[in-house]
This record gives C-alpha cells, sequence and structure tokens, in this order.
C-alpha cells in the first residue's frame, strides 16, 4: 500500500462496491504468471506445432501495437503471443476466469499465463466495455490481439472485418500489425479435445499499418476504410478465399433479416 492509500479514510459499503466495479473493469497488464506461462506454455506449443514464424522483425519491440489476425482455431491465441517477440494482451470469455474448485483454479491460471484478460461478452455495452479495456491496455503502451472477423471462422475462408480494431487504432494512434494464421485449423479443428501432432502452423506478421490517414476515430467512413486495409493486409498473408460477407449467426425472425440487410456497422 502506498502512502496516499493508506491517507484514505475508511471506505464506505457504497464505495467498496464503486472500487470492486472498477477493479473490475481495469485490466491488469501480464505478469508473473505471463511470464512463466510463455517460457512453460511457449516451450510446449513450439514442441507440437513447431511453428514457421515469419516477419517477427516487423513488430514494434515497444509502445502500442494492436495486433490483428485471421480466426480459425482456438489456438490462435496460444500460437500469436508464443510467436510475438513481445507480451500480446487478449480478451477472453470471463466464464473462463470464474470456475470453480481445482477445474476453475487451473483454467484461470492457464488464460492468465497466455495474457488474457476476461471480459463478459456480447454485443451492445458489452462490445463497448470490451474495447475499453483494450484501449485501456493501449493506453499503458502495452500490446494487444484482436480478431476483425469477431469469430472463428468455420469453413476456412476470411471473413468481412468488423470496425472494432480500426476504432482502436483511429483513437489511440497505435500501428496495427496485420497477422496471417496459417494451419490452425488443421492443428486443432472446432471441437477438437488434443491438438493434432502431424500439423505444423504458420504465424506470418505483416508490417505495421498507420490507419490514422484515414481520419479521426468519430468518422465511420474512415473506421470502414481503415478496416478495409486491415482485413486487405490479413488476406495477402493468410492467402484465404474470401467470403465477403460478415461471420456471423443466420438471422432468426423478420426483425433480424432486415437489420442484417441494412448497412451498418459491426464492431
Amino acid at each position: 500500500m502506498t502512502s496516499e492509500q493508506s491517507a484514505v479514510p475508511e471506505p464506505t459499503e457504497e464505495s467498496d462496491q464503486e472500487q470492486s466495479t472498477e477493479e473490475a473493469t481495469t485490466p491488469r497488464r501480464a505478469g508473473a504468471t505471463y511470464a512463466f506461462g510463455r517460457a512453460v506454455i511457449g516451450s510446449l506449443a513450439r514442441l507440437v506445432y513447431r511453428p514457421r514464424v515469419e516477419g517477427r522483425d516487423r513488430v514494434p519491440l515497444d509502445g502500442p501495437v494492436i495486433f490483428a489476425s485471421n480466426h480459425l482455431s482456438f489456438i490462435d491465441s496460444i500460437a500469436i503471443p508464443v510467436a510475438a517477440p513481445r507480451p500480446v494482451h487478449f480478451l477472453a470469455k470471463s466464464a473462463y476466469f470464474e470456475g470453480p474448485g481445482f477445474k476453475g483454479a487451473v483454467s484461470r491460471t492457464f488464460f492468465q499465463s497466455i495474457g488474457a484478460i476476461p471480459v463478459r461478452r456480447g454485443a451492445g455495452q458489452a462490445a463497448l466495455d470490451a474495447l475499453d479495456q483494450q484501449r485501456l491496455l493501449l493506453e499503458q503502451g502495452l500490446a494487444v490481439a484482436i480478431y476483425p472477423e469477431g469469430t472463428r471462422s468455420t469453413d476456412g475462408r476470411l471473413y468481412k472485418g468488423r470496425t472494432g480494431a480500426a476504432f482502436l487504432a483511429l483513437q489511440t494512434g497505435a500501428p496495427v500489425v496485420p497477422v496471417g494464421l496459417i494451419g490452425t485449423d488443421k492443428a486443432m479443428p472446432k471441437g477438437a479435445k488434443m491438438p493434432s501432432l502431424s500439423e505444423r502452423i504458420t504465424v506470418r506478421f505483416g508490417d505495421p499499418i498507420d490507419v490514422t490517414v484515414h481520419g479521426a476515430a468519430g468518422s465511420g467512413k474512415a473506421r470502414r476504410l481503415a478496416t478495409d486495409e486491415i482485413m486487405a493486409a490479413i488476406h495477402a498473408l493468410s492467402g484465404q478465399e474470401l467470403a465477403g460477407i460478415y461471420n456471423e449467426p443466420p438471422a432468426q425472425g423478420p426483425i433480424e433479416k432486415i437489420k442484417q440487410a441494412l448497412p451498418h456497422e459491426r464492431r
């Protein structure tokens, strides 16, 4: 406790609740658990997946950075931190950190060890809260990883990007490093309990992109142009077939179909 903290009067029940809320929504940078996990899990991942890493020297070693990657498999969030030359944070479902007992402790330790930050997922306010958490990390000069497609591609195609990564880059001025992941879907397909030992993965880092040339974060046109530039760079690295649509579940009911048909941003 600092001297400033010790001088604060004893908090009331109301201020206790406010402090708990603030702590719950303020992301913490990777610490000793991450360093240990990076050494242990990183060594194991390199042994199992034998990754080919290209363009590692293109990644800025300090200052805020946004890694924007295609998304094919659960292990994408292991492949990027293992291959990157600096600590990387990404968001993960809060459920991974909240499980009870020994299993919950193992899950929590694992996700902390690979630089994950717990967040309650969803649309609307939950999505904005997630962006705020990533912004706070970037303002600390840290690196975050984002999947602009929003969710994993189940057919191997590259889907249109949502504008969240571009918004963060325009808002903070952080450069965007595009990442192309190849073979992670074969190394650990969706639903698989164990990774395949016969598949190798490739992690390709592209040149950093300064998207601020497109305009201000408040401009929808700037966010769209920046997103399209990021996705084009990812496509050049991954070589995937372009889907040309957003990766989202089929609309349920006429109202949802109308919403999906109308032009609007997907963050």
